[in-house]
């Protein structure tokens, strides 16, 4: 029972861990710089493990020649590491911090809302968008690798990203 408590815990991390500079982000009027930093910083740190997740599944598999093994690990690794960097941190990072920004100056210019009612009102609204703006953004990062990156490099074993979520 512990053991499958641990587990769900981890997964649960590993889950909120990729959207912590979202948050940051939401909560940027409301906390000190740093603390919006480190929220990239744990992001990253998930971007980094999944990479190093996903390389390491690859090096596990069977193949043909060490040759092949390293370009597999590298593809696999780099792929992820491309992948989950725009989608997890840079794409939704920029999107949420513009949302709320520009949230923030149209609450100063069209209301008479105090600053903590209207740090507050943007906080709300970016944490509420957040579940909005995670499937497009993943959509979009896929749809730019394949057509971009991915033409240079196979990964037709499904060794993509967005492909290998165990």
């Amino acid at each position: 029972m512990l053991l499958v408590f641990r587990i769900i815990l981890l997964k649960d991390v590993e889950y909120i861990s990729g959207y912590t500079n979202e948050v940051g982000e939401a909560f940027r009027s409301q906390v000190p710089v740093r603390l919006v930093y480190l929220s990239y910083g744990i992001a990253s740190c998930y971007v980094v493990a999944d990479a190093i997740h996903k390389g390491y599944a690859q090096y596990k598999k069977k193949h043909k020649t060490k040759q092949e093994k390293f370009e597999r690990v590298s593809i696999a690794t780099g792929d992820c590491l491309i992948w989950q960097g725009f989608a997890s941190v840079a794409i939704p990072g920029f999107t949420i911090n513009r949302l709320c920004t520009y949230l923030g100056v149209a609450l100063k210019r069209g209301t008479r809302f105090s600053a903590p009612v209207r740090h507050w009102t943007t906080t709300i609204i970016g944490l509420i968008c957040i579940p909005f703006i995670v499937k497009p953004i993943d959509n979009a990062v896929e749809y730019s690798m394949n057509k971009t990156l991915r033409k240079f490099y196979s990964t037709d074993d499904k060794s993509s990203a967005s492909n290998l979520d165990s």
